[in-house]
Formats: structure tokens, sequence, C-alpha cells
């Protein structure tokens, strides 16, 4: 663990790049030890590599410790990490957000609820995922969106908890089925005032390898007559192209890497998103 000479840094600049220097030899620090080889308090250090992770140039390791993120990644022309689901989440919902000009969230299944991250509309990066940061499955187009397509014993824990929100949440099992039928049928599923009055959404499924579902993305809808159409159109766009880059990181797994472009013309996974949306979404 390398040692800081001197007075620790003081600019927010300087701070930042200490910080970023710590992973400069590709190893993995927990906060403290972030601290330690800086100089920085903990507090102060704990604010700014969370903030740092929110931005994906830093990410959280399952462990709790701390590893270079997939922005740094891109920044630095390296193809060889391709990222996971939950890497990929934050530029995805940025794009539908910055394109739509509306609340986008991507959730994923977690029991019978579903884990989702969310931009708001706005200059603020996209929530980080978080274990208290969960929707009933039931009462949200992300979770029907989800479990339409989930196996039958998934299906039924989420029946054995139908609790009613408001008015307009899904209460039966025979309603929740009804609703997930025309979600297969149509691959939309629509949330009306189903967790808070007038709070409509729309999502659509997304697909990894083998056609298995592995998370829903999600718009928020304002004008109730003519959003959903512009918004599915969004969502579908999205999906898609999340879908392909699964499938073909999944096909990719067992190759050798390979260095495709170089860092300064190599576009970043959440381009095409953005450039196909630019073609649908309307002003």
């Amino acid at each position: 663990m390398p040692n800081r000479p001197g007075p620790p840094p003081r600019s927010l600049v300087s701070r930042i790049t200490a910080i970023l220097s710590t992973f400069a030899t590709g190893d993995s620090h927990t906060v403290t030890e972030i601290a330690h080889m800086t100089g920085l308090p903990v507090s102060t250090t704990h604010r700014l590599v969370g903030e740092l992770t929110s931005w994906q140039l830093l990410r959280r390791a399952e462990d709790g410790q701390y590893e270079v993120g997939f922005s740094l990644h891109r920044l630095s022309g390296d193809v060889r990490s391709l990222p996971r689901l939950h890497e990929r989440a934050t530029q995805v919902v940025t794009d539908l957000s910055d394109v739509t000009r509306r609340r986008a969230r991507m959730g994923i299944l977690r029991g019978t609820r579903v884990a989702y991250i969310e931009k708001q509309v706005g200059p603020r990066p996209a929530t980080t995922w978080c274990a208290g940061a969960t929707l009933p499955a039931h009462a949200t187009a992300l979770g029907k969106a989800i479990l339409a397509f989930a196996p039958r014993a998934t299906i039924a824990s989420v029946e054995q908890e139908l609790t009613a929100h408001t008015a307009s949440t899904l209460i039966s099992p025979d309603q929740l089925r009804r609703a997930l039928h025309a979600v297969r049928r149509t691959r939309t599923a629509v949330a009306r005032g189903e967790l808070f009055p007038g709070d409509w959404a729309v999502a659509v499924p997304v697909f990894g390898s083998g056609g298995v579902v592995v998370a829903a993305l999600e718009l928020a809808v304002g004008d109730h007559r003519s959003d959903v159409e512009v918004c599915t159109a969004a969502l579908s766009i999205a999906a898609r192209s999340l879908s392909r880059e699964l499938a073909i990181e999944a096909r990719s797994a067992d190759r050798p890497p390979l260095r495709l472009l170089s860092g300064a013309s190599r576009p970043g996974p959440g381009t095409a998103t953005a450039v196909f949306l630019r073609m649908t979404a309307t002003p």
C-alpha cells in the first residue's frame, strides 16, 4: 500500500485525482484504505467515492470494496472487460431520460419485489442500486413486464402478496394473470396509478442469453392519451439494443479479448441507444 508524503490534497481536483490514483495498480480498496493512502478524512473519502461511483468512474463490488468503474474503462479504451447488466443500466436510463425528458427506470426482480435505479429529468446522475430501493412487482409496470416472462413459481409467490396500494391495484390472482397475459401478447406493461394515484408508467422487458427475461425498462407517462405510444417506441428500441448487447456478451464470454477501436474513436455502449432514441422521440 503506497504512502503519501506531505500534506493531504486540498483542492477538489487534487482529491479526486488522489483517490483515482490509488487504483493505478488495478487493486480494489475499501473506503478506509483509500483514506489511508490519500491522507483524506474517512468522511470526505466516503462522500467523494460515492459520487465517483454514481458516475461509474468507480464500482462497488459485492464484498464492499471499490474498483475501477466502467466509465474509466471506456476513457482508457479498454474493451476487454465487458460490463454486466447493472453497469450498463445507468447509461441506458440516462439516455432514456435525457432523450424523452421523462423519469426513466430499470428494474430487476428480487423475490416478489423489483429492485430499481432511476434517472429523473435534470442534471443529477441516476441513482445507484440500493437494497432499500424496491417496488411491489404486481403494482408497477416494471414488475409486470418482468413477471409476464418469469417462471410460474415466481408468479405464484407474487400472488401470495397482492397488497392494495390504491383503488386501481391488482389484488386478485385472476386480475394479475389477465394483466400478464396481455403483457406477453404485446410485450408492453402499463401501470395506471396502481402504486400511487395518478402515477402512470409504461415498461418493456429486457431479455438476456437464451431469451430469459433479466430486467425491464420503464418511463413515466404524462399525457395518458399520447405519451404511451411515444414512450413504448423509445423503450422498445432501448430494450432491443440492450438485449442484443447482452446476447453478444454471452457469446463472447469464452473468446480471447480483442481491441476493436482506439479509445479516442470508440463509442460508448449507450451511444447506439441514444442515437436510435433521438430518431423516434418527439421534442
